[in-house]
């Protein structure tokens, strides 16, 4: 059974920095896409960042890219996502997920497995 559980949420001026943790179990995240999105209420699901399979290749949507990081560490199988310099309309549940396919998505019908969620507030 796969499980994924985020966490590092929290409150945060603007400007400030968070770092999102996703500890995977019943899947090795180096071998599966690894994505994170976030859902601000009132609002749709939206794709965060994502990260291959091999590592290799990552993917950002334009609203955080030069801000957000998204790595991985594989002997603790956990996913991260380091976010800086972080503005209000960030606020957000942030949300990781997997891939089961090889490719780079940034689409949320391609990710099989979610995790419950860590709120994010960014307050100004």
């Amino acid at each position: 059974q796969v499980r994924l559980v985020e966490s590092g949420g929290g409150l945060v001026q603007a400007g400030g920095s968070l770092r999102l943790s996703c500890a995977a179990s019943g899947r090795t995240v180096s071998r599966y896409t690894m994505g994170w999105f976030r859902q601000a209420p009132g609002k749709e699901r939206e794709f965060v960042a994502a990260l291959i399979w091999s590592g290799i290749t990552t993917m950002y949507a334009d609203s955080v890219k030069g801000r957000f990081t998204i790595s991985r560490d594989n002997a603790k199988n956990i996913v991260f996502l380091q976010m800086n310099g972080l503005k209000p309309e960030d606020t957000a549940m942030y949300y990781c997920a997997t891939d089961s396919n090889v490719s780079l998505s940034k689409l949320a019908y391609d990710y099989d497995y979610w995790g419950q969620g860590t709120q994010v507030t960014v307050s100004s």
